[in-house]
């Protein structure tokens, strides 16, 4: 692969040629657009020692200089914590062709560069999905296409509560994504863990996540698989009132004209105030467990894989 488009960290192509285990990482969360500093460089840390301390290699994605990289080193961390542009799969490209300083990605970017590297397993806090008003905007998240079209097994805390969920649901139906429930046969909600909607698949295990990823291949049902992660139960915010400041945001978002990606982070903001700031430990708690399941299935999945050059 051309490394001037594209490149893997030194430490991640040694684990993924000796057959170990790498957690991908979007690194839109750690940067402004996620979380404010400290707690952005706090979330990585936590994310990175959790994958490590289960025996995977964490590897962020971002786009630096125009290059799509698996695996930020030490040296570019800052660069990415500072980032200021947002990067989706359709991006990837045009980023490249205009030499883009630092790129933060998105999970369907994210999700991509895993694919490419041969990584197969994606951590991250919360998917994109469909809109409320869709019959109006047609505004569906590529989050959901990236997903279905790649055979990497995304750990989420569900999608974005703001969301209209069980379209988005529908909508993995539609695609073929197996959602499966761990440890739990509802579907959460980012900051809350049951957003009232039936799962008819779940998992209690990264061996079981691992046998139906590996089923999925020998049978050629292609693309990827969501495993939904509730927020841990200590962590979890009072739905009424989330609910109730996604609403609120909501209508302000429509009253201002903002559309699209610009709704989060009025949602976002929404949310930090109706929680007294609540709404960051809670983000950095979901991101830890996505993280830490992320590399239980990682190191399953490494288990009955042979090492292979990268």
């Amino acid at each position: 692969m051309d490394p001037k488009i594209f490149r893997i960290s030194d430490e991640v192509q040694a684990a993924l040629a000796d057959g170990r285990p790498v957690v991908a990482m979007e690194s839109t969360i750690y940067s402004a657009f996620g979380l404010p500093e400290p707690a952005n460089r706090e979330c990585l840390l936590r994310c990175e020692q959790v994958i490590r301390a289960a025996g995977a290699v964490p590897a962020m994605t971002a786009v630096l200089d125009g290059v799509a990289v698996a695996g930020v080193g030490p040296d570019d961390v800052d660069r990415v914590l500072a980032g200021t542009a947002k990067i989706a799969a359709r991006d990837l490209g045009h980023a490249h062709a205009t030499s883009l300083d630092v790129g933060v990605t998105t999970v369907s970017a994210s999700v991509t560069i895993a694919a490419r590297a041969g990584i197969a397993v994606f951590a991250t806090g919360g998917i994109g999905g469909v809109h409320r008003g869709v019959e109006v905007s047609g505004d569906v998240s590529h989050d959901l296409l990236a997903i279905a079209r790649h055979p990497v097994v995304t750990v989420s805390a569900g999608a974005k509560a703001f969301l209209d969920l069980g379209r988005t649901l529908e909508e993995f139906e539609t695609l073929g994504v197996p959602v499966l429930g761990w440890n739990t046969d509802r579907f959460p909600a980012f900051y809350v863990r049951d957003a009232g909607l039936q799962l008819t698949m779940t998992v209690s295990s990264g061996t079981e996540v691992a046998a139906v990823l590996r089923a999925n291949q020998a049978l050629g049902h292609p693309g990827g698989v969501l495993v939904a992660n509730p927020i841990p139960a200590a962590d979890e915010l009072d739905p009424v009132r989330i609910n109730e400041a996604i609403s609120e945001a909501l209508a302000r978002a429509a009253d201002q004209g903002v559309s699209g990606p610009g709704v989060t982070p009025v949602v976002l903001a929404a949310i930090a105030e109706a929680t007294d700031g609540q709404s960051i430990p809670a983000n950095l708690a979901l991101a830890e467990n996505n993280a830490r399941v992320a590399a239980e299935i990682a190191v399953a999945l490494a288990a009955g894989r042979e090492p292979s050059a990268v």
